[in-house]
């Protein structure tokens, strides 16, 4: 049964108060590390739109290695424009039907990714992995039109709550917004507009109204109710029942007892604010050098009640040395900052070591081989550690689920099964994945050649139909160029025949002629 307006409103109170208790520090990564993406700072209420946000930033090592750590992730696990993943028959799919049902399902993915191309799919990842490098990275994923048909918009942490189903998944989400009125109806098309929202549309329309967008799961029904509430009035102006979740929601890593993530950002927070503050009194220290203190003699031609403390600045005294002293003279410094230079490359190649931006060879050096570079990819996702399978499941997995079944609700395609894992199952293909396949190829491709070496006891010990499979998924090789069992039958069937043909013509050139 769905809940009313003031039900959902006081869920959504509850979840956000949890979801505050983040803010000092996801604001602070955000501050030193994504100061463009900061919305901690009063964005909201409208006070620093447009406005700078890097007063305290004074080193810019923390901004440039998130940048390519979102860039690193994308291009190893989601790549633009290429196949990242594959849609494949389950373990529930009985063996004679799954040559059938491969075919068909390859033609799904590359529909799937056809239609992902057409999106902004690619910019709202990479929006999505800047905010997973803090901790949590949030994606809606909503139908479109006949020109865009899938919306892919990455929501900032900030404008969103969220509430824990079992096993820790997130199953609730409540985001806030804030538009210009007349734009509500375009939004929602069963917008449900009351008197009072039409007479505000009609009359000020450009004027911004709060509303708070709500997804609740219902377990008895198995489906979520979608609320967009009007909390100054309490009314309910869209309600929708979904088959399917329209939010994603990733935590990099996670500590029991928590709803949000923590990402390598939090790690190396104190690094960052530590080379922060060391670049900050580098620059004080250089402009104490540049311009300098000065201490005058109030002799009553001077008026030093004028000046300020400052760089440049003239300090009053009773005299500068001996019965006068001069009139003017520097203020001696305690010394150089010059111990800054022995920590700033410790504090810089942690952060990067942190952030994951040092495990590809430089952009200067020569050409790798194809061997280094997959090592490479090993050594990247040895070090994301069990990120990389948080990113699968709760990133890759949910994205290609929710895509598929907003193209089934638009009758782009017609899946009878369901993606979970048994009947439809979704098998990481982009380069990370790949390098991953790759060593469990050479340990398959090892053992056949020592078989090989041992003579007919060790081929026969090999099912080569099986083998043949195994090395084409593992390299992610399309299941069109591939021959179907019956296929392979067939043309074994006319190469022992073609064999017998010879061997009968060969017998006939062969026998003595009477």
């Amino acid at each position: 049964m769905p809940l009313n307006p003031k039900e959902v409103m006081k869920r959504a109170d509850l979840a956000q108060r949890r979801s505050d208790q983040w803010r000092n520090l996801y604001e602070e990564c955000y501050e030193f590390a994504l100061p463009q993406r900061n919305l901690y700072d009063g964005h909201y209420e409208g006070k620093t739109v447009g406005q700078p946000k890097m007063e305290r930033v004074f080193d810019s090592t923390a901004i440039n290695s998130t940048q390519r750590f979102a860039n690193r992730l994308q291009s190893t696990l989601f790549p633009p424009y290429r196949n990242w993943c594959r849609l494949m028959a389950g373990n529930d799919i009985a063996e004679e039907q799954r040559d059938e049902l491969q075919a068909a399902l390859d033609i799904y993915n590359e529909k799937m990714f056809s239609i992902i191309r057409q999106t902004n799919f690619d910019l709202a990842m990479s929006e999505f992995l800047l905010d997973l490098a803090v901790g949590t990275g949030v994606m809606l994923i909503q139908p479109g039109d006949d020109e865009v048909p899938v919306r892919f918009q990455a929501v900032p942490p900030f404008l969103v709550a969220v509430e824990e189903g079992p096993h820790g998944s997130i199953q609730n989400v409540y985001r806030k917004l804030k538009m210009r009125v007349e734009a509500v109806p375009q939004q929602w098309g069963d917008l449900k507009v009351s008197a009072e929202l039409q007479r505000i549309i009609d009359d000020k329309p450009t004027d911004d109204i709060e509303l708070l967008e709500a997804t609740i799961y219902v377990p008895d029904e198995e489906y979520y109710c979608y609320h967009v509430i009007w909390p100054e009035k309490q009314q309910e102006l869209v309600y929708r029942e979904l088959d399917s979740s329209p939010w994603v929601v990733s935590r990099f890593s996670k500590t029991a007892g928590e709803n949000l993530g923590r990402g390598p950002l939090v790690s190396a927070l104190p690094d960052i604010k530590t080379l922060n503050l060391v670049k900050k009194l580098i620059l004080q220290n250089a402009s104490l050098s540049i311009s300098g203190v000065y201490t005058a003699a109030d002799d009553g031609v001077l008026n030093p009640a004028t000046v300020k403390i400052q760089p440049g600045a003239i300090i009053p005294v009773a005299r500068n040395g001996g019965p006068q002293g001069e009139a003017l003279r520097p203020l001696p410094r305690a010394g150089d900052f010059n111990v800054a230079q022995i920590v700033i490359n410790d504090l810089t190649m942690s952060i990067k070591k942190m952030l994951l931006d040092d495990t590809l060879p430089p952009d200067n050096m020569s050409a790798r081989s194809a061997t280094e570079i997959n090592a490479k990819l090993s050594e990247l996702a040895q070090n994301l550690g069990s990120a990389f399978g948080r990113l699968i499941t709760e990133a890759m997995t949910p994205i290609v689920q929710r895509t598929l079944a907003v193209m089934d609700q638009q009758r782009l395609i017609d899946l009878p099964l369901r993606v979970d894992g048994q009947q439809v199952k979704i098998v990481p293909v982009s380069p990370l994945a790949q390098a991953q396949n790759n060593e469990e190829l050479q340990s398959v491709l090892q053992f056949m050649q020592l078989a090989q070496s041992m003579g007919p006891a060790g081929q026969i010990a090999i099912n080569q139909d099986k083998a043949i499979a195994f090395m084409a998924d593992r390299l992610g090789v399309p299941g069109s160029i591939l021959n179907s069992r019956e296929e392979r039958e067939a043309i074994m069937a006319q190469m022992a025949q073609e064999a017998e043909q010879a061997m009968m013509q060969q017998a006939e050139m062969e026998a003595p002629v009477e």
